[in-house]
């Protein structure tokens, strides 16, 4: 297939785009590169590029193609909170857009990078597909509108699917260490401590960001009819963790760390644990490959590797919020979150 990736040079992107193409796909991308000055060790694949933000995209920019994997937004729920309206101008309504452009120039797939955030605060049991939504941030709730409009488009030409994501982790060209795992290791290996946010007792589907790409690959390479029109939660259903549980884990990797809490620590509201065994019933191709604990072992070895120290890791380059406070401080980006070249 030829395949557009939006958002092809962000933390999921820059994994999932070379893996597309060893899939055998031809993959063009679309991204602002607003976070062109956050590599965290090089290796971004060299792919066709239309350098653009996602509001400015025409029909004729995505005419062409037989699917695209739309991943480009505002990344997460710190940064969706920064400017509720932008979020859901950039998260919502331009991503239904890409979508109608996308039927309108004879698209056949859309596959959109939805996540479990959908659920919530949700407790303590199991979520399926058919659950409930419970989003309590503008983030969350910009993926459930576009799950809700999108899916309206579904016809015999085109076939939206929605690829729930797990709580992502993992090494990447851009990392992000604002995700819960990659945030634990990373404080332990620059500090020696395990940093807890909250007291650690919510539940988190966590999923590595090459096992995200491999069910985007399982769905371009799925007959129409198993994808038609379908969301799947991302994950492995055994890698729910209490929050306080990767802790623990990250202490049995990093050597002499100990576990502290941030001053006022109390419970995250987000909470929810969800069951992915759809994904890999309906789609037995996609085969993940990450554990928790790998994905501990690999962010450490990462760290070391590239020297990562805690100037840098509280810095702006690998935090997403506080890069781009720092690019709307030095001119880099307007008000609306448009790259000033």
């Amino acid at each position: 297939m030829r395949v557009l990736i939006t958002g092809h040079l962000g933390y999921i992107g820059t994994v999932m785009t070379p893996m597309v193409q060893a899939a055998g796909h031809e993959v063009t991308g679309l991204d602002n590169d607003m976070y062109r000055r956050c590599t965290f060790g090089g290796g971004i694949a060299d792919v066709p590029t239309l350098r653009k933000d996602l509001r400015d995209v025409t029909v004729e920019d995505v005419r062409g193609f037989d699917a695209i994997c739309h991943l480009a937004g505002l990344s997460n729920d710190p940064l969706g909170d920064l400017n509720p309206d932008l979020t859901y101008e950039i998260n919502h309504r331009a991503s239904v857009r890409l979508a109608e452009m996308a039927r309108d120039a004879g698209v056949q797939r859309f596959i959109f990078s939805s996540s479990c955030s959908n659920y919530g605060a949700a407790g303590d049991d199991f979520l399926t597909e058919e659950s409930a939504f419970n989003p309590v941030t503008p983030y969350g709730e910009s993926k459930v509108m576009v799950e809700r409009d999108v899916s309206r488009m579904a016809d015999d030409r085109f076939s939206p699917t929605f690829l729930r994501n797990a709580t992502a982790y993992g090494l990447s060209p851009r990392i992000r260490f604002d995700l819960v795992l990659n945030n634990l290791t990373a404080w332990a290996c620059t500090t020696g401590k395990i940093m807890m946010k909250s007291d650690g007792t919510p539940w988190r589907p966590i999923v590595h960001i090459a096992d995200i790409a491999r069910a985007f690959i399982a769905v371009l390479d799925a007959p129409r009819e198993k994808i038609h029109n379908e969301a799947f939660n991302v994950g492995i259903t055994r890698e729910n963790h209490r929050v306080r549980d990767i802790a623990a884990m990250v202490g049995e990797v990093v050597p002499d760390c100990q576990v502290s809490f941030a001053q006022g620590a109390s419970p995250d509201k987000r909470n929810y644990r969800v069951n992915c065994d759809k994904l890999a019933r309906v789609l037995p191709a996609f085969q993940p490959q990450w554990t928790a604990r790998k994905g501990v072992e690999e962010i450490y070895e990462g760290c070391c590797r590239h020297g990562l120290t805690l100037e840098q890791f509280e810095g702006p380059m690998y935090q997403r919020i506080a890069h781009v406070r720092k690019l709307i401080a030095e001119g880099k980006l307007d008000e609306s979150l448009r790259v000033r070249e």
